[in-house]
């Protein structure tokens, strides 16, 4: 049995993986630059280090054995450890050194997924030496992440007020009331005031599956909510169907209102703002990697507090 991990084992793991990553001895004779006996042999030590068979090989092909697939994921969980090791390590003099896990939601308009941008930015030129992971998720998938760690700060707009999470807010997006072109509204949508918000109220809506309490007080009928969606493009595609109105934000909508394939109905009366959040976890979680980060998000939404400019 592998007593203690020497070079030299590290060296045969990483073989070992490269030809479970090759499938096979004669696949992985290019990536490791070796022949096929030299590989081989490699793995006779490796197994005869560990005290057990890790894969068949031969006429029958290349088969990992039961052992030889519970240890390919130590294996692998070992190189992960020693390379961020080794990342810190070299990284030790620095005064930031980690990861950060940033959630954001998906179609953030582009002015503000440039603020973020300009807030990386930002960071990067701190004393660090950082890993980014971002990731896209649905706002209540968001905000259980950040409840259980997997998100460092998220990004989106939050419809619950947990206790033990921090909601700073950074800026507004406007959503209008939207119909297709073949929509018996769209011709009078293009004129000021055509469609009062009782006859708009009338119709067919689809509306977001997820509460969003800025739109509580919007004109809609729930017994007219005859779809429901998840996500944006959903309810635009429910939308250029021609047999609903519903809610979009105005910089998602602008294509298709610059294509002809949209009008709001009636801007002044049905519209609301969403209050877009950063939520973290509430300190003492805060660690010196996301605090950091945290100021600099904080000072490049300075003045942001307003809704963005309809388009």
């Amino acid at each position: 049995m592998l007593a203690n991990l020497t070079d030299f084992d590290l060296r045969l793991i990483r073989v070992f993986l490269a030809v479970v990553d090759a499938r096979g001895l004669t696949a992985a004779q290019a990536a490791l630059n070796v022949g096929q006996s030299t590989i081989s042999t490699q793995l006779s030590s490796l197994e005869t280090r560990l005290g057990f068979r890790l894969c068949e090989r031969g006429r029958g092909g290349f088969k990992l054995t039961a052992k030889g697939e519970r240890f390919a994921m130590s294996a692998r969980r070992l190189l992960v450890a020693a390379n961020s090791f080794c990342a810190e390590a070299a990284n030790m003099d620095r005064q930031l050194v980690g990861e950060l896990n940033l959630g954001l939601i998906g179609h953030t308009p582009f002015s503000q997924n440039a603020r973020i941008s300009d807030a990386i930015a930002r960071f990067r030129q701190r004393d660090q030496a950082v890993r980014f992971n971002i990731q896209i998720r649905s706002p209540g998938e968001l905000e259980e992440q950040v409840l259980n760690g997997k998100v460092d700060i998220a990004i989106g707009y939050f419809w619950h007020r947990v206790p033990s999470l921090d909601y700073t807010a950074l800026f507004i997006e406007r959503q209008y009331a939207y119909c297709g072109a073949r929509h018996p509204l769209f011709e009078r949508a293009g004129e000021p005031d055509a469609v009062g918000a009782d006859e708009a109220a009338a119709c067919e809506w689809a509306w977001r599956s997820y509460p969003l309490p800025e739109a509580q007080h919007s004109t809609t009928h729930e017994r007219n909510v005859t779809a429901i969606a998840d996500n944006m493009e959903a309810v635009a595609l429910l939308i250029l169907s021609g047999h609903h109105l519903g809610y979009l934000p105005v910089h998602f909508a602008k294509p298709y209102v610059d294509g002809g394939l949209l009008r709001a109905v009636n801007p002044a009366a049905l519209r609301y703002d969403v209050t877009f959040h950063m939520v973290t976890r509430r300190a003492p979680h805060a660690g010196d990697i996301q605090r950091a980060f945290i100021d600099d998000l904080r000072a490049v939404h300075l003045n942001e507090m307003a809704p963005e400019a309809a388009l």
